[in-house]
């Protein structure tokens, strides 16, 4: 298997983009059809838990959008072979003096003629502590 194929990194930092720019602008609709939408998907937010697409969409549906002044740092997008990846970053805001995290597991799932390639979050983890 090899480990960060440039075409791959492409493909998944494309996806992470337009996931970004789905949140920043709360363009549900697209975040929703960057998620894995089965039972199996898990979202740790920052104060609640979502178990499956369903508990996700709902969540998606009634939470407050993010900050506006958000803005990443040290995102790391590894990949591994065609179809498999993670996507680590931090970030901050104008509305927090606390740093946050996220972590995202995506798998290629769907026929390369879905939008970026079939790429879906399987997995995510949002995250804030204090400023180190």
């Amino acid at each position: 298997m090899e480990v960060n194929k440039p075409e791959i990194v492409a493909e998944v930092t494309a996806a992470f983009v337009e996931y970004e720019r789905a949140l920043v602008d709360n363009d549900v609709e697209a975040m929703n059809a960057l998620f894995w939408h089965t039972p199996e998907t898990v979202r740790y937010g920052i104060a609640e838990v979502q178990h499956g697409g369903e508990a996700i969409r709902a969540w998606r549906a009634s939470c407050a959008p993010v900050p506006r002044s958000r803005r990443l740092h040290r995102t790391v997008v590894t990949t591994f072979g065609n179809d498999y990846a993670t996507v680590s970053t931090e970030f901050t805001s104008d509305a927090t003096p606390l740093l946050g995290r996220q972590m995202q597991t995506w798998a290629r799932l769907e026929s390369a003629a879905q939008a970026h390639q079939g790429w879906k979050i399987v997995a995510a983890h949002v995250s804030l502590i204090a400023m180190p």
